[in-house]
């Protein structure tokens, strides 16, 4: 069985990245959606909220498992006996950064390939940044988000805003 793990923010996650966590679905025997704990970034969504999430939105897909963990990415895929991470690519501009973490990643774990997944084009300009951008301002999350994550960032903005 090869499995690969898709690590990530995901606050919140974004139809670019359930399209890259369905196309690797396909590729893998098991995929793990695994969230970053990430001291150096301040999230809209605790981990247990983007965890509760991912859950609902990937029900469909038995061979997905979502998880959250701390620290190297490819010790974490390393305890999980993937063989595989998956990287999502919305343009070449993603490219640079993303080529310098997979040598690294190779020099970390070399038993670990990195795997670069374009995303349909129809996503390529969607961010987590941007899609809280448009709902801070009740913009339209139509084709954006999952519907159930709308609304959670309508929730979330309207809570925030009473605060």
């Amino acid at each position: 069985m090869i499995t690969a793990v898709y690590p990530g923010s995901f606050d919140p996650v974004t139809n670019g990245h359930l399209d890259i966590i369905r196309r690797a679905a396909s590729l893998f025997d098991r995929v793990i959606v695994a969230v970053a704990y990430n001291s150096a970034k301040e999230p809209l969504f605790t981990v247990p909220e983007r965890l509760e999430m991912l859950t609902a939105v990937l029900d469909d897909l038995p061979n997905v498992l979502v998880d959250a963990y701390r620290g190297l990415t490819v010790r974490y895929a390393q305890e999980q006996g993937a063989r595989a991470l998956i990287r999502g690519l919305r343009a070449v501009s993603d490219f640079e950064y993303e080529f310098t973490m997979s040598l690294t990643n190779k020099k970390l774990a070399p038993e670990i390939e990195t795997v670069f997944l374009m995303t349909e084009a129809q996503y390529s300009f969607i961010s987590s940044g941007s899609v809280k951008e448009v709902a801070r301002y009740q913009g339209c999350l139509d084709d954006m988000v999952p519907p159930l994550v709308a609304r959670l960032l309508q929730d979330k903005f309207r809570a925030n805003s009473k605060g």
